[in-house]
């Protein structure tokens, strides 16, 4: 049973196992801050104003500054069914871009994002790319707009494990498209939205500041990987899970056993790489310069952690996912808690 939260230990103590003793960030700052979220997947900020989405209610949330969630729309249609609903969020000139699950499969969602923090709403909606494999699992969902400007969307296999290694199929892949869901002309398969293949259900997008792409995904019974990714490459799935040594197949540059890790959303702040835990309940930090190795904070301290971002002010916001069927929620549950980085 992981600790409950009370008003007392807003200053918690992190609790941290350390490669090479790294030293721990700072104490969290007021955890308990936003409570009462349903499901939350995935945070983004529109200026200063968190934006959150939740998985089974399909809601848009704003956050407001005394930590107050304010509904900014509900997204129609959305089926939300084990792992499946409104999952990731992605920001860019005004718009904001939702991944969700719908009736004939999953889909990105373009709308406005209208009005000043307090009164953000929805404008009308335009669909970016629809049909993509769903399933109640292995729905992927992050999305993401790289430095490139194109927005990247994971999309997990849905169950089907064959179509990772499928270029027909956009199952199993991590796709790259322009903002309104053209294919790029550099993408490294012609006329394909794909960039990478080979993915068993990747849920966390991020780049470094030379532009790396990062990516984070759930292993099956083994291993969950940290993969740096590399347009055109095969990453394995599902002739390898973890680091497999095969020849045309790309590894991981770190794993983890599933019981200690199943890796969501992941966030580059400064020289460090942020993956948010769901069974591991722990936060990991990844130094770019060495990315097979981290540091875990917070274990078992909040539960089940989906999503890390960083927000303007330099904070890491995580989100915690304990009333996603599979946590054990605390009064106030579930979360966005605010630290400072290292």
């Amino acid at each position: 049973m992981r600790s409950r939260l009370a008003a007392a230990v807003l200053a918690l103590l992190i609790t941290t196992t350390a490669c090479a003793g790294e030293p721990a960030p700072a104490d969290a700052v007021e955890p308990a801050a936003v409570e009462g979220l349903t499901t939350p997947w995935s945070v983004v900020f529109a200026g200063d104003t968190p934006i959150i989405s939740e998985r089974d209610t399909g809601r848009i949330v704003e956050i407001d500054p005394a930590g107050r969630a304010r509904e900014v729309g509900v997204i129609p249609g959305v089926v939300a069914s084990g792992e499946s609903g409104l999952l990731g969020l992605a920001l860019r000139d005004g718009n904001l871009y939702a991944y969700s699950t719908g009736q004939d499969g999953n889909r990105i969602q373009r709308y406005p994002l209208l009005g000043q923090p307090g009164s953000f709403r929805l404008g009308p909606e335009r669909t970016i790319l629809d049909r993509l494999p769903s399933a109640s699992y292995h729905d992927g969902g992050r999305i993401a707009f790289g430095p490139d400007g194109m927005l990247h969307a994971a999309v997990g296999d849905a169950g089907n494990s064959a179509s990772a290694q499928d270029l027909g199929s956009l199952g199993g892949k991590i796709l790259r498209m322009t903002p309104d869901g053209g294919v790029p002309p550099d993408n490294p398969f012609p006329g394909s939205l794909v960039l990478t293949y080979g993915h068993r259900n990747v849920q966390g997008l991020a780049w470094g500041p030379d532009g790396t792409l990062y990516a984070s995904e759930f292993g099956q019974n083994t291993w969950d990987e940290l993969n740096i990714i590399r347009p055109g490459s095969n990453y394995g799935w599902p002739t390898v899970e973890g680091i497999g040594g095969r020849p045309g197949l790309t590894d991981p540059v770190q794993q983890w056993a599933t019981d200690v890790a199943s890796p969501s959303g992941i966030a580059v702040h400064g020289d460090a790489l942020y993956l948010a835990n769901l069974r591991g309940e722990r936060l990991r930090e990844v130094p770019l310069r060495e990315p097979g190795t981290s540091t875990e904070h917070f274990v078992g301290g909040f539960g089940r952690l989906r999503d890390v971002a960083v927000a303007p002010d330099g904070t890491l916001r995580v989100l915690t996912s304990n009333t996603d069927g599979r946590g054990d929620p605390a009064p106030g549950d579930d979360r966005m808690l605010a630290f400072p980085a290292p």
